[in-house]
């Protein structure tokens, strides 16, 4: 088999530059379009093989390494060579414009931008169409030309023997990369990439009664694509943090109030600080710990449906520790006048854990 080097005549040492250059120059004057006769045919195919082997620096090295075949490299299989057969499926020259990719972010919400909602402005480090070209990849006033060795068909067709015997084959164009245009002055802003890196604010509209761990997907929001093509979507994932107060069961809100002995035992209201501002809750006499007070609509704004859950008040009466001398006296007296009132076991039916099942 020939030399690669030799058929590109450049030295081994030749930068990818060099190899581009002589292929280039050989192929304008070999083409079949140019020169009809068998030999420049022959020598044609030659050259653009060992540019395939050569242009790519795996493959190069592969080649300078020992590994000598059809196809460039010293490991194929029939998936290789039924490929290079039929140009991998590819029809024509392929086009620069690709979909961006994805994104994905983090937002914190407190629990009561869960309960209404909130509206949060996000500032992300993306790719955003460059302002230069355009998307072009090319430096104003100027615009991509057709490839002077594929015709801009972006796919170079030959002859080769092979195991199946004589076979057209299809490969990119190495002159070209497939794309069938050159772009001889990229832009200098994007380097001829139609895109640029940015960091730019975008506005999130979260609604009321989102959950932990919920993403959202804001279509068309994530970075431009390789040659201004259409951006891809910014997937937000939301993260709750915990309330000091307040936690969450459902659509409902729950909270612990605790109420003074005396309290529980003859009624009181109590003012408390919710998110809807100051709400009464009313203590009536006899209050047991473990008790639920349930206000109305002052929980969580339903996700998907008009309408709030209520906020769950549970009562926890609190027993003194530290008594003055009066005071011992006061409850030495009533526990006299209630001496008929024992402790003792309940029914599990009856009791406090029985009440606490099905709370969350």
């Amino acid at each position: 088999m020939a030399d690669h080097y030799e058929a590109l005549g450049v030295s081994r040492t030749a930068t990818q530059d060099e190899i581009k250059k002589a292929y280039r120059k050989l192929a304008r004057e070999l083409h079949p379009d140019v020169n009809s006769d068998t030999a420049s045919q022959e020598r044609f195919k030659s050259v653009t093989h060992a540019y395939e082997v050569l242009s790519s620096p795996e493959s190069r090295r592969d080649y300078d390494m020992g590994g000598q075949n059809a196809f460039g490299g010293s490991n194929f299989d029939f998936g290789d060579i039924f490929g290079s057969f039929f140009g991998n499926g590819q029809r024509g020259p392929k086009s620069r414009v690709e979909r961006g990719q994805d994104a994905l972010l983090r937002v914190e919400l407190t629990l009561q931008e869960v309960v209404f909602g909130a509206d949060k402005t996000l500032e992300v480090d993306t790719a955003v169409l460059c302002e230069t070209c355009h998307g072009s990849c090319c430096q104003p006033g100027t615009a991509p030309t057709v490839c002077d060795i594929c015709r801009g068909a972006g796919q170079i067709q030959r002859q080769v023997r092979s195991l199946l015997g004589n076979v057209m084959t299809s490969a990119a164009c190495g002159s070209c990369r497939g794309y069938g245009q050159l772009i001889s002055s990229p832009c200098v802003d994007c380097r001829g990439q139609g895109r640029v890196r940015a960091r730019r604010d975008i506005e999130l509209k979260v609604p009321a009664g989102v959950e932990d761990g919920l993403r959202l997907q804001l279509s068309s929001q994530g970075e431009v694509g390789f040659g201004g093509g259409p951006n891809g979507d910014l997937y937000v994932d939301i993260v709750v943090r915990q309330d000091d107060v307040f936690g969450r069961s459902g659509d409902d809100l729950t909270c612990t109030l605790e109420v003074p002995l005396h309290d529980a035992v003859l009624g009181s209201v109590a003012k408390i600080e919710t998110f809807d501002g100051e709400q009464t809750v009313e203590i009536h006499a006899g209050q047991q710990t473990g008790d639920v007070i349930t206000l109305k609509g002052k929980g969580v704004t339903h996700l998907r449906n008009s309408g709030r859950g209520d906020l769950r008040v549970m009562v926890q009466v609190l027993t003194p520790t530290k008594l003055d001398s009066k005071q011992k006296e006061l409850f030495k007296a009533l526990a006299a006048l209630r001496s008929q009132e024992q402790s003792r076991l309940v029914k599990q039916s009856h009791g406090f854990f029985a009440r606490g099942k099905g709370r969350g």
